[in-house]
């Protein structure tokens, strides 16, 4: 039981930090990125499993990790007010052509990380933009004034 609640608390845990610590910096991860979340991960079980090897200790945190995932999907399905929580919601980057800097801000993205999207996404100008939004699994979606 203890391997349960450990593994409840870590999940919350890392729930909660991977909300604050935005997903436009996860949707980019750089290799230095990769590694940490690699030492992460096995810092965390570590926490989790302390001294415990065995296949039932395993299991039981893998069925955990499991349930968790499925209920906090379902939650977010079901219940509409915790989505943004669970989820987050998407926030608009540039509106009818103009740049909302404060949104910008917020999300710890400058202007040129958004040309850099806006290119990948075929728009040489971001004067070309009527809307851009960052969706809540990180990508930039781009609405032009030709669309």
């Amino acid at each position: 039981m203890d391997l349960v609640l450990r593994t409840i608390f870590v999940f919350f845990l890392i729930l909660v930090i991977t909300r604050a610590v935005g997903r436009r910096e996860l949707s980019s991860m750089e290799p230095f990125d990769l590694i940490l979340l690699v030492v992460i991960g096995d810092l965390v079980q570590q926490g989790v499993t302390q001294s415990d090897y065995s296949l039932t200790g395993a299991t039981m945190v893998i069925v955990t990790v499991a349930l968790l995932t499925v209920v906090t999907a379902w939650l977010s399905f079901r219940v509409r007010r915790l989505r943004p929580l669970l989820e987050g919601d998407p926030v608009i980057l540039v509106a009818d052509g103009r740049i909302l800097e404060r949104n910008l801000r917020r999300q710890r993205m400058t202007v040129e990380e958004l040309g850099a999207e806006a290119r990948l996404a075929q728009i040489t100008s971001l004067d070309d933009v009527r809307y851009a939004v960052l969706e809540t699994n990180g990508k930039v979606s781009f609405v032009t004034a030709s669309s």
